[in-house]
């Protein structure tokens, strides 16, 4: 909870003002009871104009207590809604500059259950402890203290049930923290399968598996109704315990307060005013009660939010004393770099090569062989676990972020297109004009068939881009990567979906048109790799070799094979 104090802090003192208003408004509430008996017992006897002044006090006391219980509760919900969104602001924010690793460890629907249902919970929180957090506390010792003064005997039977009702409170609370933290991970489990099945509703259908995934859903939703029926079973015990205790009060006053006035100790005015200020106590304290029922949620969902927001960033900028340049004059060096996911096997190692600048790499191997994670060190989305990588001559690990990243232009696979128009996409939120718009969509292959819009590049694209194909949808991305005239352009696997013809005019319009950018380009297809400067074979990991397509062919047995079995050895240019 840490963590949401230091979000609150910036509004103590909306928060300090809200309380008092409700405060006053409180008090106002509280008096009604005790007017009432003194105008049942006093004010009864006299002249019409006590009764009427006493009324009046009456009916002021309530618009009183309503017109600043509702202005405080507006105050309530200004500051949560506030708060909220600081949170959560912070928390996408946080969220999108965690290394890959650390999202790898939250999870994807983790992260996204984060940041809707758990900030729900806290803001659910932090609104009504400012609605009932100072009202009910003051209810219920106003109204004790208040019956004390009216009559002791009376008020000893609510104070004896006092005990009962905080000790079911904290024991419920204590069981509620862990139940509904487990909650939540089930959540996260069917916000995964949610997920999983709405990427591929059409893979899903293509091989008529709406049964199975029906099957998958519903063991997921069976294990979070699971979890939810526990908890609630235990938190939904604390209404029904406390009614009976609250009632069982209530018959003993009634009880009590019948023998006291017949034994004239006691009068009937004040078992009158007794019973109301007993039914605002009861409802205190059952406003208590849902205030630590949803503390429960609230610490829940706090922790998981505190473990994002507080997780200390693994991918910093190092020391050139520690990790000191390297003098060379390659644009890329790879050394000796080692790399492992688990930490158990290696999933790259002893990589090294030298690329000079407006050079380019292939990188080819079956699937699993290693050439995405590559790339993956190269953007320093991990840090290799031994080896150095250099670009110009610099160790990645000492170079400011954006300097570093604004080098790239990235194409992959499995990228993502937005619901906005196709140059809006292409742009990505960069500064950058409709002219270079075009000319890399016409690199990229793209302007052909984007032209053909009748909106041209005004063309409004569907989420995920599921409008256009998947070979349209590939040379958007790679527009997008070329956009910004990037010094080294990476490629992975991003022309999987043109067919050859396709694929030769875009190599070819790179290599004419991106003179002084190096190139990587990583691919299942020889064909989109044989003009490089430098080719990698992987295999497990390893490079099992390395050189030009001439010399691959007649060296590397693995590269002949693949170039063979694809093309017969041939090429369409």
């Amino acid at each position: 909870m840490k963590t949401v104090l230091k979000y609150l802090k910036p509004y103590y003192g909306k928060m300090g003002v809200g309380f008092i208003i409700k405060t006053v408004g409180t008090l106002a509430e509280l008096m009604l009871p005790y007017i009432l008996s003194h105008i049942l017992g006093t004010v009864l006897g006299s002249s019409i104009t006590d009764i009427v002044f006493w009324g009046a006090v009456m009916i002021a006391c309530s618009i009183i207590a309503c017109t600043l219980n509702v202005s405080a509760n507006r105050m309530a919900a200004k500051v949560s809604r506030n708060f909220a969104e600081a949170m959560r602001k912070d928390l996408f924010s946080k969220t999108l500059h965690l290394s890959a690793r650390q999202t790898d460890k939250f999870t994807i629907p983790s992260l996204e259950s984060r940041i809707t249902t758990d900030t729900y919970n806290v803001h659910g929180f932090i609104n009504m402890i400012q609605r009932m957090g100072v009202r009910a506390p003051i209810m219920l010792a106003g109204g004790i203290g208040i019956t004390l003064f009216m009559d002791w005997r009376l008020s000893l039977v609510m104070i004896a049930i006092l005990p009962f009702i905080f000790g079911t409170v904290y024991f419920i609370r204590k069981k509620g923290v862990p139940l509904y933290t487990k909650v939540q991970k089930s959540v996260d489990a069917m916000i995964r399968v949610v997920r999983e099945d709405a990427q591929g509703i059409r893979v899903i259908k293509a091989l008529s598996k709406t049964d199975y995934e029906h099957k998958r859903f519903e063991g997921v939703n069976n294990s979070l109704v699971k979890d939810e029926t526990k908890a609630g079973i235990v938190m939904g015990s604390v209404h029904p315990v406390m009614t009976v205790f609250m009632n069982g009060g209530s018959v003993a006053v009634v009880a009590l307060g019948a023998v006291l006035v017949s034994r004239n100790v006691s009068r009937p005015e004040t078992v009158i005013a007794f019973m109301q200020y007993f039914t605002q106590i009861s409802m205190a304290m059952m406003a208590v009660t849902r205030m630590f029922v949803m503390y429960t949620k609230c610490a829940a969902s706090a922790n998981r939010i505190s473990e994002v927001l507080n997780s200390e960033e693994d991918i910093t900028i190092e020391s050139k004393t520690e990790f000191p340049d390297r003098n060379t004059d390659s644009h890329i060096v790879f050394e000796n770099v080692s790399f492992s996911y688990n930490g158990k096997r290696n999933n790259l190692e002893n990589i090294s090569f030298e690329l000079k600048k407006g050079q380019s790499l292939g990188i080819i191997g079956a699937t699993g062989s290693g050439k995405t994670t590559l790339v993956k060190l190269l953007l320093r989305f991990y840090d290799a676990d031994s080896g150095n990588i250099y670009i110009e001559g610099e160790n990645i690990r000492t170079i400011e972020k954006d300097r570093f990243y604004e080098r790239f232009g990235v194409s992959q696979q499995q990228d993502f297109l937005y619901a906005d128009t196709i140059e809006e996409n292409i742009r990505f939120g960069r500064n950058i004009s409709p002219e270079d718009i075009k000319t890399a969509a016409q690199i990229a292959q793209a302007d052909g068939f984007i032209s053909d819009f009748p909106e041209g590049y005004g063309h409004i694209l569907s989420q995920h881009g599921t409008n256009i194909s998947g070979g349209q949808k590939q040379r958007v991305l790679i527009s997008r990567a070329l956009a910004q005239k990037p010094e080294i352009l990476i490629l992975d696997d991003s022309s999987s979906a043109l067919d050859y013809k396709t694929d030769a005019n875009l190599r070819k319009a790179l290599k004419e048109k991106l003179e002084g950018t190096t190139l990587v380009t990583v691919a299942q297809r020889v064909s989109s790799v044989k003009d490089c400067d430098l080719i990698l074979v992987l295999d497990n990991g390893r490079i099992i070799s390395k050189g030009n397509h001439e010399y691959l062919l007649n060296n590397c047995i693995e590269y002949k094979e693949i170039s063979d079995s694809q093309m017969g050895g041939a090429f369409v240019e």
